[in-house]
C-alpha cells in the first residue's frame, strides 16, 4: 500500500507560516462572516425605516374623522401611491395603480394586513420584496398601510459588500503568508548561522562558543545550553585522552620488561632454570600491567572515590624500587621511621602514586635518590628526593599540568604525564602530592595519604 504524501511543510519556516495562515484565515472568516451579518442588518433596518417613512407620508392623506375612510388627492399622488396599499379592517381602499389583487406582492399585503403575525415580511424571487404593516389608530375597524419596497438595491449593496470582503481577505491573507514568512525566516537566520558555526567546528575542533550577547533572549538560551552540553563532551574526551596517554604511560616500563626479557630469552640457547626465570619476569610484568589498568580505571571513575584499602608502606616502596630499574651510577635508598607504618590506601595504587614520582627521580638525579615515609598525625608522609639539578623556577606553575615538561629537549623521555598522574592518584584517595620548594640542592616531591 502506498503511504500517504506528505502534506505539512518540511522546513520550521513553512510550517510556522502554515500556521500563522491557518490562524489568521480563521480569524478573518469570523470577522467577515460577522461584518457581513451586520451589514445585512443594517441595511434591513435601512430598507424599514424607508418603509416606515413612506407609510408615514401616505398616512398624512388619510382622514378617518367622518364615517367613512376618506383619501385627499395630492398633485404628487403617484409617487404615494407606488407600492402602497390602503385598508379599512379587511376591505381595500387604495392599491398601487399597477399592482392586480392576484398579483404575488398584493397577496403578500393582504395576508400581512388581515393576519395577526409579523407587521413586516419578505418576498422572495428574482426582485426580492420586503412589506410592512402600519395601523392607523382612531378608529374602531382600524385602518392599515401596507408599503412594498424592492430590495434588489440593498440586496446588490450587500453582495457588492460580501466579494469586497472576500477580496480584502484574500489580500490579507497572502500578505499574512509572505510577511510570517520573512519574519520567521529572519528570525530563523542567527539558527541557520549556529548550524553552520556547529559544522565548521566539528570538522576543525575549536574552543568555540554558541553563546552571544547579540542574539535574541530565547536563542541566547538556546546557545549557552549548547556551550554548556560541549563543555561536558570537550571535557569527556579530554578526560578520555589523558585517561590513554596515562595509560601507554604507565604500560610501557612493564611493556618494555617484557620485550626486553623476550629479546635476551630468543638471542641463545636457555636452561630450564633461565627459562623459568624469564617466565617468573613475564608474569610479573603481566600482572603489573593488569594492576595498572585496574587503579587506573577505578581512579578515572570521576564521581565514584577509590576504594579504601590498608597496606604496609615499606614493602610496596621496596617493591616500586626494585622494578624502577635504577641506573648503576644511583645510588637507591628506602627508609622508614616505622617498618609497620601502614597507609590508609590500596598496595595496588600507593605504587601508582609512588613510581610517577620515583621514576622521574631517577631521571634527573646526579648520585642518589631517598624514599623515606614517616608519620604525622593522621597522615602518612612519603618523601621522594634526588640530588638533581631540582625543578626551574618558571616551571613551577605548570609542574603538575599534563602535558608539560621542564626542558622537553633534554634527552630524557616523557610525555609530562608522571607528576599529573600522581597527583590525580592521591587525590582520589584523599591524599596529595606537592612540592617541597625550600629543599635544595634537588628537588624533593611529598606524598601525603591518610594513614590506616
Amino acid at each position: 500500500m502506498t503511504p500517504l504524501p506528505r502534506l505539512a511543510p518540511r522546513t520550521l519556516r513553512g510550517r510556522l507560516s502554515l500556521v500563522a495562515l491557518t490562524g489568521a484565515a480563521l480569524l478573518i472568516t469570523v470577522l467577515t462572516l460577522a461584518f457581513n451579518a451586520v451589514a445585512r442588518q443594517h441595511l434591513q433596518r435601512q430598507a424599514d425605516d424607508e418603509l416606515r417613512t413612506r407609510a408615514a407620508a401616505v398616512a398624512t392623506t388619510v382622514d378617518t374623522s367622518g364615517p367613512a375612510v376618506r383619501i385627499h388627492e395630492g398633485a404628487h399622488d403617484d409617487l404615494l401611491d407606488s407600492n402602497v396599499w390602503i385598508y379599512d379592517g379587511s376591505r381595500p381602499i387604495e392599491s398601487p395603480p399597477n399592482a392586480t389583487t392576484d398579483s404575488p406582492v398584493s397577496r403578500a399585503a393582504r395576508a400581512l394586513v388581515t393576519g395577526a403575525g409579523h407587521s413586516c415580511a419578505a418576498l422572495g424571487g428574482p426582485r426580492p420584496v420586503r412589506l410592512c404593516a402600519f395601523p392607523l389608530p382612531g378608529r374602531a375597524g382600524g385602518v392599515t398601510i401596507a408599503t412594498a419596497l424592492d430590495l434588489t438595491p440593498y440586496r446588490s449593496s450587500a453582495d457588492t459588500l460580501l466579494f469586497g470582503s472576500l477580496a480584502l481577505d484574500a489580500v490579507m491573507l497572502t500578505c499574512t503568508y509572505v510577511l510570517t514568512r520573512l519574519a520567521v525566516g529572519r528570525a530563523l537566520r542567527p539558527v541557520g548561522a549556529m548550524t553552520d558555526q556547529a559544522t565548521q567546528w566539528g570538522a576543525v575542533a575549536a574552543d568555540e562558543r554558541f553563546g552571544a550577547p547579540q542574539l535574541p533572549a530565547e536563542l541566547a538560551r538556546l546557545g549557552t545550553s549548547l556551550d554548556a552540553l560541549l563543555d561536558r563532551i570537550r571535557a569527556l574526551l579530554r578526560h578520555e585522552r589523558q585517561l590513554t596517554a596515562e595509560l601507554s604511560h604507565e604500560l610501557r616500563t612493564p611493556l618494555s620488561r617484557i620485550i626486553a626479557e623476550l629479546d635476551w630469552y630468543q638471542a641463545r640457547p636457555r636452561t630450564p632454570a633461565d627459562t623459568r626465570a624469564t617466565h617468573t619476569v613475564i608474569s610479573q610484568a603481566a600482572a603489573s600491567m593488569r594492576t595498572i589498568c585496574d587503579t587506573l580505571l577505578c581512579a578515572a571513575r570521576d564521581s565514584v572515590p577509590t576504594a579504601p584499602g590498608t597496606t604496609v608502606a615499606l614493602p610496596i616502596l621496596r617493591r616500586a624500587a626494585a622494578r624502577s630499574n635504577a641506573p648503576g651510577h644511583l645510588r637507591l635508598t628506602v627508609t622508614t621511621q616505622d617498618p609497620h607504618l601502614e597507609a590508609g590506601v590500596s598496595a595496588a595504587l600507593l605504587e601508582r602514586i609512588v613510581s610517577p614520582l620515583l621514576a622521574n627521580a631517577l631521571r634527573y638525579a646526579a648520585t642518589a635518590v631517598t624514599l623515606h615515609a614517616a608519620r604525622d598525625g593522621a597522615v602518612v608522609r612519603i618523601e621522594v628526593t634526588d640530588d638533581g639539578p631540582g625543578v626551574p623556577p618558571e616551571f613551577l606553575s605548570h609542574l603538575f599540568t599534563p602535558g608539560h615538561r621542564a626542558t622537553p629537549d633534554d634527552g630524557h623521555d616523557g610525555a609530562g604525564l608522571g607528576l599529573p598522574l600522581a597527583r590525580r592518584l592521591a587525590l582520589s584517595a584523599g591524599g596529595e602530592v606537592r612540592h617541597d620548594r625550600p629543599h635544595h640542592p634537588g628537588a624533593r616531591f611529598v606524598i601525603s595519604l591518610p594513614a590506616a
